[in-house]
């Protein structure tokens, strides 16, 4: 969900030991990360059957300190925010809004449908760093992009017809999550990638509960908290769960293997998603929807592979001769 989609084209920052062990290890976490983050939009979905979004957004956040906190501590990380608590939480406010407006639109929208939405968002970081922060962004990349928000026209259509405005949530989720990961960039190098992610959520924490006890009574359907019941815990649970345990896997793997082998696998989580949809909820995209998937990946794929060969580019016009 939200809860972990990142443009990690733009998140290393430093050289790999590129032996070929690191490198398997390294596929190997990110696939762990396809598997289990199609995993938080399951249990996401199932507590929401009877948990209020808003309850279902803080506890992500909750546990997902909780479990970190341990790390850090074994680690032995500092938890000092290094004059940077301002990004911090601006990154943290654009989390919580990316989640919360995801885990409304899978409420009632095809966990595909939403994710496949959601993929439109490494197109708008390009676009916004193109034409807001001048960096150099080719034609072929910028006609992939505009491949890709058709492929998002198809996917929405039919959603649209069915559920009506709730089929737009997820492009808020993509316009979220893009300037978190612009604002991640402006955060690389200060901040160790574990403890980033652990104030993070910390300060989503902060932001979300006292909105949760302020909603307490009110019968605001989106955040009025209720007391879950049985398996409802295992659900929220597994919301926070699965989105630490997978940002984890991507973490390290990217500390493995270079992004340019990774980046491409992120899209593994559409079928993944599908399948899970198909098993747990008996959803599955109709053929506009799908086709829509098709092109979004399809562009996704075609995009990273042009950042692959401009970098190639770039790295052989400043070798030394």
């Amino acid at each position: 969900m939200p809860h972990r989609y990142v443009n990690i084209m733009t998140i290393q920052s430093k050289p790999l030991d590129t032996t070929t062990d690191r490198i398997m290890l390294g596929v190997t976490l990110m696939m762990g990360f396809c598997m289990t983050a199609p995993l938080l939009d399951v249990t996401a979905k199932l507590a929401s059957d009877i948990i209020p979004v808003g309850q279902i957004t803080a506890t992500r956040f909750l546990v997902q300190v909780a479990l970190m906190l341990p790390f850090c501590l074994a680690m032995g990380l500092s938890f000092k925010m290094n004059g940077r608590f301002g990004i911090l939480a601006l990154r943290a406010i654009l989390l919580v809004l990316s989640t919360f407006f995801f885990i409304s639109a899978i409420r009632v929208m095809p966990l595909a449908d939403a994710l496949a939405i959601v993929f439109i968002e490494p197109f708008i970081v390009m676009l916004v760093g193109k034409y807001g922060l001048s960096e150099d962004v080719g034609p072929r990349r910028i006609a992939a992009a505009g491949v890709g928000f058709l492929g998002v026209v198809f996917v929405i259509q039919p959603s649209f017809a069915t559920f009506g405005a709730v089929a737009l949530y997820p492009l808020g989720t993509a316009v979220c999550f893009a300037g978190y990961v612009l604002v991640t960039r402006e955060l690389r190098g200060w901040l160790h990638p574990v403890m980033m992610q652990f104030h993070t959520g910390a300060i989503a924490s902060l932001i979300c509960l006292p909105i949760i006890w302020m909603a307490n009574g009110t019968e605001f359907a989106m955040f009025d908290p209720i007391w879950p019941q049985g398996i409802y815990w295992l659900w929220l649970f597994g919301v926070g769960f699965f989105a630490t345990i997978s940002h984890m896997m991507m973490t390290y793997g990217l500390t493995l293997a270079p992004s340019s082998t990774l980046a491409p696998m992120q899209y593994l989580e559409i079928p993944v998603a599908t399948l899970l949809g198909l098993l747990v909820f008996a959803e599955f995209p109709n053929s506009i929807a799908l086709g829509g998937i098709v092109l979004i990946m399809g562009a996704g794929l075609y995009m990273i592979h042009r950042e692959r060969v401009t970098s190639r580019i770039k790295t052989r016009l400043h070798a030394p001769v």
